[in-house]
C-alpha cells in the first residue's frame, strides 16, 4: 500500500465483469477479522451475495444503484449477538444482551470491521463503495437474507475490480473536525467559512442548479435527506430492532 493510499483513495461504482476469487475474499475477511473489537467478542456476521439470482434480489433493495447492480460481490455486514448468546446459554450462562447497549456493541464491531474490510480489499487492487440505502431498507434485506433474532443488517459494501475510478470527493479542512481538549463552538460566521469549499466545488454547485435550490445546504436538507424520510426510515429501523429483540 502507497504511502498516500489515503488520501488518494475513491469510492468505485463501476466494476469490471471479472470474478473475485474465493480464496482471495476468505483471505480479505480472515485478515479484516483483526480489528478491533467489543470485549474479544465479534459481535458481527458477514452475509455474502454473489450468486446472479441473489445479487439480483439485493440490489433492488440497494434502489439499483450503478455500484450495486455491476458489482461481483455484496457484502452484507451485520450486527450479531445471536451466535455469542447461544454460545452463552450452551455453555451454562445467562445471557442479557436483549437490549440497546447491546446493539451499539454489536454495531460498532460490525462497522469497524466493515472499514477493515474495505482497507484490505483495496489493497489487494478491488474497488469498494458503501451502500448507504442497506439503513433504508433494513427490514427487506433482513428478510432476503434471512436474518435471526439479535442480527440486524448495519453495512453494505460492493466490490469488483475496477472499470474506472470517478474524481475524489471534496471533504471539510481538518480545522472544521479537529477541536482541541474541549469542543470549539463555531460562529455562523466561522461555520460558513469552514464550509466554502464544499459550497464551490464544481460537483456541488451544479446540484444546486439541477435542483433548483438556493444553495448546497438546502439540497441536503430538502432532497437528499428530507426530515419526512429521516423520521420514516428511524420508525422503520427502531421497529426493526424491536422485532429482532434489541428493544
Amino acid at each position: 500500500m502507497g504511502k498516500d493510499y489515503f488520501s488518494k483513495r475513491v469510492s468505485v461504482r463501476s466494476y469490471e465483469k471479472k470474478h473475485i476469487p474465493e480464496h482471495l475474499l476468505d483471505n480479505i475477511l480472515e485478515r479484516a477479522m483483526r480489528a478491533p473489537t467489543c470485549g474479544n467478542m465479534q459481535l458481527y456476521s458477514v452475509v455474502v451475495t454473489r450468486a446472479p439470482h441473489q445479487l439480483e434480489r439485493l440490489a433492488k433493495e440497494h434502489f439499483n444503484q450503478p455500484a450495486a447492480i455491476g458489482a461481483d460481490v455484496i457484502l452484507t455486514i451485520c450486527a450479531d449477538f445471536n451466535r455469542f448468546t447461544e454460545w452463552c446459554e450452551a455453555s451454562g450462562a445467562k445471557p442479557g444482551f436483549d437490549n440497546f447497549h447491546s446493539f451499539m456493541m454489536a454495531l460498532t464491531d460490525a462497522i469497524i470491521f466493515t472499514q477493515q474490510i474495505v482497507t484490505i480489499a483495496e489493497m489487494e487492487g478491488l474497488g469498494t463503495c458503501y451502500l448507504g440505502t442497506v439503513n433504508y431498507n433494513a427490514r427487506q434485506i433482513s428478510e432476503l437474507l434471512e436474518l435471526p433474532d439479535l442480527v440486524v443488517p448495519v453495512a453494505s459494501i460492493s466490490l469488483g475490480y475496477p472499470a474506472s475510478f470517478t474524481a475524489q470527493c471534496e471533504r471539510l479542512p481538518l480545522a472544521a473536525i479537529k477541536h482541541d481538549e474541549t469542543y470549539r463552538k463555531d460562529s455562523r460566521e466561522d461555520v460558513i467559512k469552514l464550509f466554502k469549499a464544499k459550497d464551490e466545488f464544481s460537483d456541488n454547485r451544479k446540484f444546486v442548479e439541477e435542483n433548483d435550490k438556493e444553495s448546497l445546504a438546502q439540497v441536503f436538507t430538502d432532497i437528499r435527506y428530507p426530515e419526512s424520510v429521516n423520521t420514516t426510515v428511524s420508525e422503520s429501523f427502531i421497529s426493526l430492532l424491536k422485532n429482532k429483540g434489541f428493544l
